[in-house]
């Protein structure tokens, strides 16, 4: 069926090659990106017209575009996709895509058209592409379409050299492909005036969190359903009596919740309503593991302290897998037992991010928006 629908996206690609080339098209799964976005629409030069494809899980973000004036288009892999979209795409002087697509791999590359891959985190922590440990479990034909995929980009967007080297060695493409531009969605954890909203926003909500040390734990998705928060967590993340603990698990593990709230401690909170940007702005502590917030947080005037809490580190280095060189680069040691963690917590040691933000957040320096659209502005200006 795969090899089918790719066929049928190349022959519509074909029929669609003489399109005028006046679109941009923003493709999107996660709802990060949502500043850059409407910033980059309204630098965009006269002549072009941006339009963003979602998918379903981002309609909320979709709306939000579409309210500000841009045009949005929801989709899904199908005949629907193959019959309205690929003719969008074939339109389109610059494709931005914040993930991998695997309709990409069908779509006749044009050279008068630039593809490019901007990460819809601040960098990956978990492998990912010829990395990911069950690649090599898939069939040549499967391994020969994603390659066709990675080279469909023409550039990938990031925050580092470390970076970089991460997406060379996981897509097997050469490194003059990388830009080292930064992430826009960095740009907001280094601006005051989003922190004292995000601040604002938070004690609405949650005023109890308000004048005290504040600890978020939140840990990466899993994909694994037999996937359980280790026996005393919760007693261990209370260690410290003048703490709130906020725990912030991904909506598909929400249920694992339910061992903690049984607990019934005043001191641990839990807050579905609020977004974890936000939260990360009013923690002094992040307890994660394998989790991308962790770039996020150290770029905050907040973070006083972070704790990789990697408890199943044994089953998650064979799947998905971690970035090689990533536990040598954290700013403090993991640790990775329950009484490991509760003495952390009790002791409330400060952590210096300055070598881990110059290592993976190097050009996350509050401007990353504003290089990212210059470049691919220039680029709709030279042609």
């Amino acid at each position: 069926m795969k090899v089918v629908y790719l066929w049928l996206i190349k022959l519509f690609s074909m029929m669609n090659v003489w399109r005028s080339k006046n679109k941009i098209v923003y493709v999107m799964s996660f709802s990060d990106n949502v500043d850059f976005i409407k910033q980059l629409a309204q630098k965009l030069p006269h002549k072009y017209k941006l339009y963003v494809l979602y998918r379903s899980n981002t309609e909320a973000a979709a709306t939000d575009l579409a309210a500000f004036g841009i045009n949005t288009r929801s989709f899904s892999d199908g005949l629907k996709f193959v019959l309205s979209d690929v003719s969008l795409l074939m339109s389109a002087k610059l494709i931005i895509c914040d993930n991998y697509y695997a309709f990409l791999g069908g779509l006749i590359k044009l050279p008068s058209t630039k593809i490019v891959q901007i990460w819809h985190a601040d960098g990956a922590i978990k492998k990912f592409g010829w990395q990911d440990p069950t690649t090599e479990q898939r069939s040549s034909s499967d391994k020969k379409r994603f390659q066709k995929v990675y080279d469909h980009f023409d550039e990938y967007i990031v925050a580092s050299k470390a970076m970089g080297q991460v997406f060379v060695n996981s897509y097997h493409e050469d490194f003059d492909k990388i830009q080292l531009l930064g992430y826009p969605r960095s740009d907001q954890y280094l601006s005051q005036d989003w922190q004292q909203k995000a601040r604002e926003r938070i004690y609405r909500s949650a005023p109890e969190l308000k004048n005290r040390r504040v600890i978020l734990y939140a840990p990466t998705y899993r994909a694994h359903q037999d996937f359980k928060l280790p026996k005393g967590l919760g007693s261990a993340l209370v260690a410290d009596p003048n703490a709130v603990v906020v725990i912030k698990l991904h909506p598909v593990l929400r249920d694992r919740e339910v061992s903690m709230r049984r607990i019934g401690n005043p001191k641990i909170k839990f807050y579905h309503e609020l977004e974890t940007s936000d939260l990360l702005a009013v923690a002094d502590t992040l307890v994660t593991d394998y989790s991308s917030v962790a770039f996020d947080f150290s770029l905050l005037p907040n973070a006083k302290s972070m704790i990789s809490f990697m408890f199943d580190i044994d089953s998650y280095k064979k799947d998905p897998g971690i970035q090689d060189d990533f536990l040598d680069g954290l700013p403090v040691e993991p640790v990775y037992k329950v009484e490991q963690l509760r003495k952390q917590i009790a002791e409330s040691k400060a952590v210096n991010f300055e070598k881990f933000n110059q290592h993976w957040n190097t050009y996350n320096d509050g401007h990353a928006t504003a290089r990212v659209i210059d470049r691919y502005v220039k680029f709709l200006e030279s042609n």
